[in-house]
C-alpha cells in the first residue's frame, strides 16, 4: 500500500503556528490585549484556528482604526483555508486508524489471490 506523508508537513505547519501564537502571547501580552477583548478568544483560536489567530493578530496590530478592511479579509480567509486544510490533511492521514465498520473508515482490502498451480 502506498504511503502518503504530506499530512506530516501540514501538521508541522499547523503545530508551528500554535507555538508561534503562544510565544507571541507570552512575549507581547499588550498586543494581545489590544487585539482581543478577553482571553477566551485567543485560547479558542490557539486550539481550533491557530493560523487564523496569528494572521488576525498581525493584521489588527498594524491597523490604525482597529478594524479590518479590504484585502485584510482576504488574508483572514486564506488563513482559515490553511487551518481547515491542516485539519483535513490530519484526518485523511489517520483514516486507516479508524476501526472497520465505522462511517468514514477505509473499505476492507480484498483477499489475496491464491498462488497459481504449477504446470504439469
Amino acid at each position: 500500500m502506498k504511503q502518503n506523508n504530506s499530512g506530516c508537513f501540514t501538521a508541522a505547519v499547523v503545530g508551528m503556528s500554535r507555538f508561534i501564537v503562544l510565544f507571541a502571547w507570552i512575549a507581547r501580552p499588550i498586543a494581545f490585549d489590544a487585539a482581543f477583548t478577553s482571553w477566551i478568544m485567543p485560547c479558542l483560536g490557539v486550539m481550533f484556528l491557530p493560523f487564523t489567530t496569528l494572521m488576525y493578530l498581525i493584521l489588527i496590530t498594524n491597523q490604525v482604526g482597529k478594524s479590518l478592511s479590504g484585502t485584510d479579509w482576504l488574508w483572514i480567509a486564506l488563513a482559515v483555508v490553511v487551518d481547515i486544510a491542516g485539519a483535513g490533511a490530519a484526518a485523511a492521514q489517520n483514516r486507516n486508524r479508524i476501526p472497520q465498520g465505522v462511517p468514514g473508515s477505509l473499505p476492507p482490502e480484498p483477499p489475496a489471490a491464491p498462488p497459481a498451480a504449477p504446470a504439469a
